[in-house]
């Protein structure tokens, strides 16, 4: 199938992301070496250049950034913060530190341990669902040898939904988290419902006062005889 011009950039991956998967983090910062928190672990998708820290940022205001972050020595980027820019279908995620994140580039297996049914169609890495790849630079690479069914547009990719897990085994969907927003939110108004704070009423029944015996009135004109 010949790939026609209207359809080519839907394949092709966007310009910034190669300097992005191939960047220099955690070093320090050579405009601000003698500063405090001065290792680079920003990269600007406008600017498609090198890292920069925390202080060079005022220099890239209004432009579009990532933040860089370190697991296992291995460079991740939160999901939250980069599937604004990208379709990240078919890529691992993890829940590393209550995030979800997903690895910048291939992580190579020596071999596969016993009982896993899902690896790395790039590097060969044990995946804990069913994915395809591993990290961003293997689904740029199953792109590069030509499947024309992946692809980083966003647009009409709206319905789709990541697959991820956690290192505990515990993948997490944003479906499933629109579930549990949901089951939240409905709990939440059925506790307002049983609490009568919306409609003015209690499905409980209410808890009677207590009778004191001491300041209750005796009735009159019934004599009180002792017992023989």
């Amino acid at each position: 199938m010949i790939r026609t011009e209207e359809h080519a950039e839907d394949y092709i991956s966007p310009p910034w992301l190669m300097p992005m998967l191939r960047g220099s983090y955690f070093i320090p910062c050579s405009i601000h070496a003698d500063s405090n928190k001065n290792k680079c672990n920003l990269f600007c998708l406008d600017c498609a250049g090198i890292a920069f820290c925390s202080y060079c940022l005022v220099k890239h205001k209004d432009h579009r950034f990532v933040q860089i972050r370190r697991s296992s020595y291995h460079n991740v980027v939160r999901v939250n913060d980069i599937q604004k820019y990208i379709d990240i279908y078919g890529v691992q995620t993890y829940i590393i530190n209550n995030a979800n994140i997903m690895f910048l580039n291939e992580r190579p297996q020596a071999r596969v341990g016993k009982g896993v049914t899902s690896t790395c169609e790039i590097c060969c890495r044990s995946l804990l669902d069913s994915v395809r790849f591993c990290s961003l630079g293997c689904k740029n690479g199953g792109m590069k040898r030509g499947d024309q069914s992946l692809t980083f547009s966003l647009r009409g990719k709206h319905g789709r939904e990541y697959q991820g897990g956690s290192e505990s085994d515990e993948a997490t969907t944003p479906t499933k988290m629109r579930k549990t927003k949901d089951l939240n939110r409905l709990m939440s108004g059925l506790r307002s419902l049983s609490s009568g704070d919306e409609c003015g009423f209690s499905f409980s029944p209410g808890t009677p006062p207590k009778y004191n015996h001491r300041n209750s009135s005796r009735r009159k004109g019934i004599p009180h005889r002792a017992l023989f």
